[in-house]
Formats: C-alpha cells, sequence, structure tokens
C-alpha cells in the first residue's frame, strides 16, 4: 500500500490491496483479474448456476492452463468435501486449462484450493475472497 492511501477492508476482513496481488507473483488476482483485453471476462475462475429447485448452486471450478502448466492432475479440495483429494478430480481442456462443476449448498462461504500433480497447491485467481490458512499460506473463498 503507497503511503497515504487509505486502507480498505472487505466483508471477510481481508484488505483490498491485499486481495488485489497473488503473494510472490506480482499478478493481479481477484475480481481485477477477471479482465482480459477488451474488458471481457478472463476464461478461469469460478461460475455459479443456482438453482430454482433447491438451495443448490452448481459451482464450475476452472484453473488457467498456464497455473497447470504440465500437470498431470489438478483436484479440487476444500471444505465442501472435507479437504479429500480423492472426490472431485478435475478434466483437462482442449485449451490446457483443468475443470470441475461441483453441486454446492446454497448459503454459506467455502474455503478451497487446487492440488497439482499430488504435490503443489494453487489458489483460484477469480476467488471471492481469501483467508489465511494455518499453513502460513492463503486459502481460496467460494461464497454461494
Amino acid at each position: 500500500m503507497k503511503t497515504g492511501e487509505k486502507k480498505q477492508t472487505g466483508t471477510k476482513g481481508v484488505t483490498t490491496a491485499a486481495k488485489a496481488a497473488r503473494p510472490g507473483s506480482g499478478q493481479v488476482r481477484g475480481k481485477a483479474a477477471s479482465r482480459a483485453a477488451g474488458g471481457r471476462p478472463a476464461a478461469a475462475g469460478l461460475t455459479k448456476r443456482y438453482l430454482k429447485s433447491r438451495p443448490v448452486c452448481k459451482v464450475t471450478f476452472r484453473l488457467p492452463g498456464e497455473a497447470a502448466a504440465g500437470a498431470g492432475s489438478v483436484v479440487v479440495v476444500g471444505e465442501f468435501n472435507n479437504w479429500d483429494k480423492r472426490v472431485n478430480p478435475m478434466k483437462r481442456l482442449k485449451s490446457g486449462a483443468f475443470s470441475a462443476t461441483i453441486d454446492l449448498p446454497a448459503g454459506r462461504a467455502y474455503r478451497f484450493r487446487y492440488l497439482i500433480d499430488d504435490a503443489r497447491w494453487e489458489n483460484d485467481w477469480q476467488a471471492d475472497d481469501y483467508v489465511p490458512n494455518p499453513y502460513g499460506g492463503d486459502d481460496s473463498v467460494v461464497e454461494v
């Protein structure tokens, strides 16, 4: 944050400045990163579709190819699957990105992360929020 810049806090207590940059990467993340050239949404992140018939949201998790370059497998894990890396494997798309759609009960927020090749953790660049985890990093948050 620049000197004299007012610190703004989001709904989860994460500062706007902290949400704007991925730690250690120098890349923009969050809603600012959802815009590609020409103001179009980037082909990554979270897509939500709420069902009319029941209180469920179909969330499509999408990890871009550049985040998973050379990956053999990617799994989305989080509070919604008890952090079980066997439950929600992602499908590789022709673009090199990975995608999975999961039905989540609406009305709450869930922490999650991507596990690449059972060895490397990655956050979602378009997450609704980011919260510190007990391992010294951040978890992505999806709010439904």
